[in-house]
């Protein structure tokens, strides 16, 4: 009698508490991430169906690289890992994400706009890698964004003026990349109490100024160089009307002598 009713308890549990499942974004997430990334190193074994499906229990984690919290994908980090292949715009389906890392491999292709969805998210090291396009404006939408670093790809065109509102950005690197333009000056010479960056956040790209770079180069004439233009074009001048009047003087003399010569033949002789 005591078995049984132990069976029956717990049966009643095991209906009461079903095993724990992944969040179906998660799931969408991790999936779409799984497709778009090239793991030549194997590094990512245990990146399955099976595993997306059922990534996390409570606080513990199944899947390499993910850290969980209350059963949802809290941090992804997938650093230095020789990964190829394209950030997944679904990574945007991961709306628990706080924080994530891709840095240090090899990816290619556009920061998705798409990621605007992780409203939770507050580290974002997508450095070191081979990432081009322009910086999406609508990372600004991720208000509790603590770090953006950027450093080491290929970005170009200008830095969002949107970024600047990002009030909690205490850490932000773009260096070394193809960026252009004006630095806003809501990331370059931040007011208040707000964090500031110095001119290494900005390095190495060479159509980027403003501070706290040195100011564009004007690629027209230097002041100098008019000035200099300007003199040498009045020298110039100088000379050529010199240069006229010497044959104007010439020319008259020579009139003068004929004229003197037909005048002394004219006149009779005494």
């Amino acid at each position: 009698m005591g078995a049984w009713t132990l069976l029956i308890v717990s049966m009643i549990i095991y209906v009461a508490i079903p095993p724990s499942s992944s969040d179906p974004s998660d799931e969408a997430c991790l999936t779409h991430l799984g497709e778009s990334l090239q793991d030549p190193t194997k590094s990512l074994q245990n990146w399955t169906k099976s595993i997306f499906a059922n990534p996390c229990n409570g606080f513990t984690s199944y899947l390499q690289g993910a850290t969980c919290n209350n059963g949802r994908i809290y941090k992804l980090s997938l650093t230095n890992l020789s990964l190829r292949g394209s950030i997944s715009p679904f990574l945007a389906n991961c709306t628990n994400l706080q924080a994530l890392d891709l840095s240090s491999n090899f990816l290619t292709g556009p920061i998705p706009p798409e990621l605007q969805s992780l409203v939770n998210l507050a580290v974002l090291n997508l450095s070191s890698n081979r990432l081009d396009g322009e910086i999406p404006p609508q990372l600004a939408l991720c208000a509790y964004l603590n770090v953006i670093d950027l450093h080491d790809n290929l970005l170009s065109g200008p830095i969002p003026q949107q970024l600047g509102l990002l009030v909690r950005l205490s850490a932000f690197d773009v260096s070394n990349n193809r960026l252009s333009g004006p630095i806003p000056t809501s990331l370059g010479n931040r007011s208040g109490n707000l964090p500031r960056f110095n001119s290494s956040s900005f390095e190495g790209n060479k159509d980027l100024y403003g501070y706290p770079l040195p100011p564009l180069k004007n690629k027209g004439l230097s002041i100098l160089a008019i000035v200099g233009i300007g003199l040498g074009s009045g020298l110039a001048s100088l000379v050529l009307s010199f240069t006229g009047v010497c044959i104007w003087l010439k020319f008259t003399e020579r009139k003068m002598a004929a004229e003197e010569g037909k005048i002394s033949q004219l006149m009779p002789d005494y």
